[in-house]
């Protein structure tokens, strides 16, 4: 089963004119009454918005996203489910359908992810990149939430950047873990839990910030968050223009804006 789901529509930003000639004339192959579906990472859930709004305002192509954990999508497309473009967190599982055949090429990079220390707005909890704030009001946190390190790739970060904190045993005991990243960001800001690791892209979104205090953390504590798109076997035309889109320097633009690493 999907984790969720929802159509992102709506009037948003515009797009220049320049990257119209690229994407913008729908196929006359793409069949109008049905929406693209993507699978996208949780932590894309306020970047991707804001991208599908742009490229259904400028093409008129409607956009299905569904948010979750990367490692339980690959799965599920490699049980049959119907989609057309995946986004994933951790290109490991891109390359996983890639070897499977079950996508078109081997995708690309659309950016690098970072984590962020994150803790609810009125929380007196001092942040700081090395956790030194938290190691000294230890005593006032009862749940520490990440995502599941088994399938989402921002809980294994988590875990490898508080291992590389020494950290994680003492973490361990008071761990919540968030089915995916979002779930895991709902917990810190609903006060489920006094403090957790998110990603940076959910902590900069205005949703998450009116409701939360982060930092980022460094880079070097957890293995390089890569992120890879590909288009499934089956997929129509119309998403071919979404992932030529995704790959512009608009795009590049947004995605930046939400804590994304990007080049060209």
């Amino acid at each position: 089963m999907i984790n969720r789901r929802c159509l992102l529509g709506g009037v948003g930003g515009g797009l220049t004119g320049a990257f119209a000639p690229a994407w913008g004339e729908v196929p006359s192959a793409a069949p109008r009454n049905r929406p693209l579906r993507v699978a996208a990472a949780s932590d894309l859930k306020f970047v991707l918005a804001q991208l599908v709004m742009q490229f259904q305002q400028a093409t008129g192509i409607q956009v299905e996203a569904s948010y979750g954990s990367s490692g339980n999508f690959a799965r599920q497309i490699r049980q049959g489910l119907p989609v057309d473009l995946f986004m994933s967190a951790d290109e490991s599982w891109v390359h996983q359908l890639v070897d499977a055949g079950l996508t078109q090429g081997p995708g690309v990079v659309y950016g690098h992810g970072r984590i962020a220390l994150l803790v609810p707005a009125s929380s007196p909890l001092a942040l700081d990149a090395q956790l030194q704030g938290l190691q000294a009001q230890w005593h006032t946190v009862r749940k520490f939430a990440i995502a599941n390190p088994e399938h989402a790739p921002y809980g294994r970060a988590a875990q490898q950047a508080l291992q590389a904190l020494g950290l994680w045993e003492r973490v361990k005991p008071k761990l919540v873990l968030g089915e995916n990243i979002a779930q895991t960001t709902q917990f810190v800001t609903t006060g489920a839990a006094q403090v957790g690791i998110s990603a940076l892209s959910l902590a900069r979104a205005p949703e998450v910030a009116a409701q939360s205090k982060h930092i980022a953390l460094p880079s070097h504590l957890h293995a390089p968050l890569t992120q890879r798109m590909v288009l499934l076997k089956n997929a129509t035309p119309a998403a071919a223009q979404l992932f030529s889109y995704l790959q512009s320097e608009a795009a590049r633009k947004v995605f930046a804006r939400f804590g994304f690493e990007t080049q060209k």
